[in-house]
């Protein structure tokens, strides 16, 4: 549905996107992700042809992109701006009908989205009277309400508190199933891991990994080992079978290398130091991959 061929921009001196190459197809949840820089925020802004690519191709359906296309795609920007003085439902009108909605249409829908979002007791405000996380629900059901085939959303959880969040992935997830194409950017890992049907991670405008999740884990290898503990585990860093480790407050996962029985030692050597609740042999999470990949980024955008 959506080809990126070999796609490159730049910013004059700075190659901001570097021969980049991806399709999406229909029923999709594809994850654009990299650290704050990397060229994700370009990437979508020529997928929208706000701004051009230098060179490559942007096509859908086979054909390039033109403005009739537009109305086809429900964007929601990194960059958040509503209208400050508006009533809810009048800028939700106004937004659905810049793509083609007629103002009674947009009426008749939008109360459903209103009340799943928690929204519909605040139909006649305005939206300057609304909290961060309400404006970006309200932002999130503008970006839906005219029902597009293709929908981009930058960072879609920023300001979200978890009941939030979790009801705007159930809804993301209802849209996948009803055939849409959804673009999601991010560089919170455990948002992309929980929702996405295949990642793409880049870096200074290069793709470092791409395919579905579990291509890209089954090709980060498989001695990973994640525990839940009491206790402090930093002395697991200076074991000679442990290659690294990511710490968090009581969890730690911890990268093994080829030794024999690393697994098996490693449960021994945590057992005599930390009560254990969890000790899981598994796959790289994708935060793991994600730094091992992607590293620091450079700067905003």
């Amino acid at each position: 549905m959506i080809e990126i061929k070999n796609v490159s921009k730049s910013y004059g001196k700075t190659r901001a996107v570097n021969d980049l190459s991806f399709t999406l197809e229909r029923g999709e949840i594809f994850g654009l992700l990299g650290p704050n820089g990397a060229g994700k925020s370009t990437t979508i802004r020529m997928i929208m042809n706000i701004i051009r690519q230098d060179s490559g191709e942007i096509l859908f359906d086979g054909k390039p992109i033109n403005e009739s296309d537009k109305d086809r795609i429900g964007y929601l920007p990194e960059e958040r701006g509503l209208y400050k003085k508006v009533p809810v439902d009048e800028l939700l009108v106004f937004f659905a009908a810049l793509k083609g909605l007629p103002p009674a249409k947009a009426l008749s829908e939008m109360d459903p989205y209103l009340k799943r979002m928690g929204l519909l007791d605040w139909k006649k405000s305005m939206t300057d009277s609304l909290s961060k996380g309400m404006s970006q629900k309200l932002q999130f059901i503008s970006t839906i309400l005219h029902d597009p085939e293709i929908i981009i959303l930058d960072e879609p959880f920023s300001g979200l508190d978890p009941v939030s969040a979790d009801q705007m992935s159930a809804m993301i997830a209802e849209l996948r199933d009803r055939g849409k194409t959804i673009i999601f950017s991010t560089h919170i890992m455990d948002h992309a891991e929980k929702i996405c049907n295949k990642i793409c991670i880049i870096k200074d405008g290069k793709i470092r990994t791409s395919g579905s999740l579990d291509q890209v884990k089954a090709a980060h290898g498989r001695n990973t080992v994640v525990i839940n503990f009491e206790g402090s585990a930093g002395f697991i860093r200076e074991l000679p079978f442990v290659s690294d480790i990511i710490e968090w407050p009581g969890s730690c996962e911890v990268s093994l290398n080829d030794e024999p029985d690393s697994g098996q030692k490693l449960l021994q050597a945590a057992a005599q130091r930390l009560k254990i609740s969890r000790f899981e042999i598994q796959r790289p999470s994708l935060h793991k991959i994600f730094v091992d990949l992607a590293g620091e980024g450079k700067k905003d955008e």
